[in-house]
């Protein structure tokens, strides 16, 4: 952002004007789309939540929201609207006006449902416009600190001479999904251990009733650190930031792995082109603030690679067409 400072003779009525009309011009691309209109007449903004106060997808709504409110100039709220893994939320999304005057923050569940759910009450592939991808985030594999195993490669020999368990937060969540991608790319098979609930699950295996579990980082570093969990390796292409002496998989001896969780913000179908454009400006805008940039690291995240998000609805697409194939292959259901 350029500053203007007022020179030793002081501001006149004339030079003030001139400036601050100078500085109109000169400013940041991000506000050019939306100075001759703002998004829906300049209403507020709603940006609808799929799951409950307190989790991932809200914490990055409200993390985000003043900043949106900051680039856009109108008030965003952020609702929350849980129920049928995202479903509820995405309806209401899907149905709503194409102005940009309501907006959806899911999570990875997105690209999961189209597969994991024989009929959603829209289309996933034409009822909604893709703006961005906020910021992904690795899941680690962990086990009971007494567990044997001390690497993947352990973990790999013994689920070859023994019946080993994993838990989840329940069939189809992510936890899930991560270690039937584990049993397909390691070609193993694991006992799956569903619970209800991520908490249980990781009570459990701190307790040594069950020995493994596809953590979210953020909930489990605190364990980790306090030698609660042991971790084996991190989900993603590179070491997290905030386990920075654990392996990806890949160093671990398992290829093609890579489990993320995200967090998706997108619009109903048929916005027009200009709105577009200026959400995903102020969306980015938002995601180059220190405070937020420093929230997502926190959490053991990053900011989704491609900052003009014009790769945002390809990747939702291939992360579509993943778990497809995944939960057809191991025969997933949510029974």
């Amino acid at each position: 952002m350029t500053h203007l400072f007022p020179s030793a003779g002081g501001w006149t009525p004339t030079r003030r004007h001139l400036i601050a009309a100078t500085g109109s011009m000169l400013a940041a691309p991000w506000v050019g789309t939306h100075a001759q209109g703002k998004v829906a007449g300049g209403k507020p903004i709603t940006l609808i939540v799929s799951y409950p106060p307190g989790g991932g997808a809200d914490l990055m709504a409200r993390t985000i929201a003043p900043k949106l409110e900051a680039a856009l100039g109108q008030t965003v709220v952020v609702e929350n609207k849980a129920g049928a893994s995202g479903q509820l939320a995405a309806g209401q999304v899907a149905r709503a006006a194409a102005d940009g005057s309501v907006l959806l923050l899911d999570a990875s569940s997105f690209a999961v449902n189209p597969s994991l759910f024989p009929k959603l009450p829209y289309d996933s592939a034409t009822a909604f416009t893709p703006l961005a991808v906020l910021a992904t985030f690795p899941n680690v594999l962990v086990c009971t600190p007494s567990f044997e195993a001390k690497s993947v490669k352990d973990v790999i020999r013994l689920s070859k001479e023994k019946a080993l368990n994993y838990a989840s937060s329940g069939n189809g969540s992510a936890q899930h999904l991560a270690g039937a991608l584990f049993e397909q790319r390691a070609g193993v098979n694991l006992t799956h251990v569903a619970y209800r609930g991520g908490g249980p699950a990781m009570n459990d295996v701190m307790g040594g009733q069950v020995p493994l579990f596809f953590a979210n980082v953020a909930s489990s570093l605190g364990h980790i650190k306090a030698g609660k969990l042991r971790p084996l390796a991190v989900t993603s292409a590179l070491r997290a930031r905030s386990l920075p002496d654990v392996p990806t998989m890949a160093e671990a001896g398992v290829s093609g792995y890579e489990v993320l969780e995200w967090n998706p913000i997108l619009g109903p179908a048929g916005l027009p082109a200009d709105v577009k454009a200026t959400l995903v400006a102020a969306i980015r805008k938002a995601l180059e603030d220190a405070e937020v940039l420093g929230r997502i690291r926190q959490l053991g995240g990053d900011v989704f690679a491609d900052a003009s998000q014009q790769s945002a609805g390809k990747f939702i697409a291939t992360q579509q067409a993943l778990w497809a194939k995944v939960i057809k292959d191991r025969q997933i259901t949510t029974g």
